[in-house]
């Protein structure tokens, strides 16, 4: 098995279709993804003794809700921590260790649920499955840009907006699960932990085992790298071991960490931000969503739900609109674009709300939440081309320690600040208001951190020798069997 494994197994023939390793990156993402979709769990959990409505013994929702905390917590430091084993051992290693992480923790997790014990599914899921989603996520980041070294940004997004998506395919299929596995003694919760579980991990070791990587100096045929590169654009590499040494590396953490840290903070009050301001105007009736009737209320909410998973699919969209876009724009001024358009936009919001135009309303927080994916999607990118493609899966892992840093900043920043102001008798339809500005604060950092982005400086780089010792680390060598 280590032989079937290996790095040097797995480098690619000649005349091998570099288009057959997107797909694969796809089939890890796509699972992955489906923590975005864990919430559809909740509400059965919270009556799994109960079945028809919560016991005393069963878990609070908030207490399931920890499982979610801790997969972004273990997505950035399970990626900060193995990133470099991730590069030295090749994708179709880390792919078959992410898949047992993520497919092992739906297993352990249902046990916790058929045995009700609720530090299993923090484990099972939330520890072990959050170390497979950091590893199924960065796998197949180097190996994309090496083999699109001519499209580095389109590369990165085909496989990241997979992750975006997980959840819409995941979600409806867990739901149809739990009805289908269902009885009166079963909410189908555990049961569908394992089927989802056993599928998950083949999807995952197909395309763990659909990776190749390129020899080593490879190019696309008729490509050749442009005579005059950019500033931007190294064509030597940084060792990850000195790269959060440079101010560039902290510059990016911060540049994501706004990035995401603004568009999570949009992501939790998006709908109920819609059905507060407009109300019973969402279905053509008077007053406020306080003065609704219980069945005018849950039109609200369906349309509020419906606003959310348009705004799913423009999260999707734009990791690969704009990741394909930075390979014409640069990556310095695609996020330019993401801070100093962000920034107008988020300062419209409440005119937007006061205005009373819900398409207007809703296209305002379209475009945001597509930036908002297309920061994850352009970053991998940005890092290639700064420190070079040699350590940038590592690199990458690195930098992505801003992502748990901005699962903290974010939802906690605009729910203290919406409670506070509800508490100061602030109406709930203008709670939102002060927010949007803040969250324009989180931008104007990240324009600035952006803006002060520069080549590495001469002395970071790696000298041959150094880079010919990594080669041998890496079993840079043989071709795919």
């Amino acid at each position: 098995m280590a032989g079937l494994l290996a790095k040097e197994r797995i480098i690619a023939a000649p005349g091998f279709n570099r288009w057959l390793v997107p797909p694969a990156a796809l089939a890890i993402h796509l699972s992955i993804g489906m923590a975005y979709g864990f919430s559809v769990f909740w509400l059965p959990l919270s009556r799994a003794i109960g079945i028809t409505q919560s016991a005393p013994d069963d878990w609070k929702i908030s207490t399931l809700g920890v499982m979610y905390s801790l997969f972004f917590v273990f997505l950035g430091s399970s990626a900060a921590v193995f990133g470099r084993w991730v590069e030295r051992e090749g994708p179709r290693k880390t792919g078959v260790v992410a898949a047992f992480c993520w497919g092992g923790g739906f297993f352990i997790s249902a046990l916790g649920v058929y045995i009700h014990q609720i530090w299993l599914l923090w484990i099972g899921s939330g520890v072990i499955g959050g170390c497979g989603l950091g590893l199924g996520y960065i796998s197949p980041v180097s190996t994309l840009i090496k083999w699109f070294p001519d499209r580095r940004g389109m590369a990165t997004g085909m496989a990241i907006m997979g992750f975006g998506g997980g959840a819409m395919i995941g979600s409806p299929l867990a739901d149809i699960l739990m009805r289908h596995y269902a009885t009166p003694t079963s909410v189908g919760v555990w049961e569908t932990f394992v089927t989802m579980g056993a599928i998950y991990l083949v999807a995952m070791l197909c395309g763990a085992f659909g990776y190749r990587v390129p020899p080593d100096g490879w190019r696309p045929a008729g490509w050749t790298p442009p005579a005059q590169r950019s500033a931007m654009i190294t064509t030597r590499h940084v060792h990850v071991s000195r790269a959060w040494r440079t101010p560039q590396f902290w510059l990016l953490f911060t540049v994501l960490w706004m990035n995401v840290s603004a568009g999570i903070g949009v992501i939790g009050m998006a709908s109920p931000m819609l059905q507060e301001v407009f109300g019973g105007k969402l279905i053509g009736a008077a007053g406020a969503l306080k003065d609704l009737l219980g069945d005018q209320r849950a039109q609200v909410a369906t349309i509020g739900a419906g606003f959310a998973a348009l705004l799913s699919l423009f999260n999707i969209a734009g990791r690969i609109f704009w990741a394909s876009m930075s390979d014409y724009l640069g990556r310095k001024p695609t996020y330019f674009v993401f801070f100093a358009l962000g920034i107008v936009l988020y300062a419209f919001a409440p005119s937007a709300g006061r205005i009373g135009s819900v398409p207007l309303f809703a296209a305002v927080f379209c475009v945001i939440i597509s930036m908002y994916g297309g920061g994850f999607a352009t970053i991998p990118a940005y890092i290639a081309d700064l420190f070079g493609t040699r350590f940038v899966g590592a690199i990458h892992g690195r930098v992505l320690l801003a992502w748990s840093a901005a699962g903290i900043l974010g939802p906690t920043l605009v729910n203290k600040l919406r409670e506070y102001q509800l508490a100061h008798g602030v109406p709930a339809a203008q709670a939102y208001n002060t927010t949007m500005y803040i969250l324009v604060g989180l931008l104007v950092i990240g324009l600035v951190a952006n803006l002060a982005v520069k080549p590495v400086a001469e002395e970071h780089y790696m000298t041959d020798a150094e880079l010919e010792a990594e080669r041998r680390l890496a079993h840079e060598a043989g071709a795919a069997r």
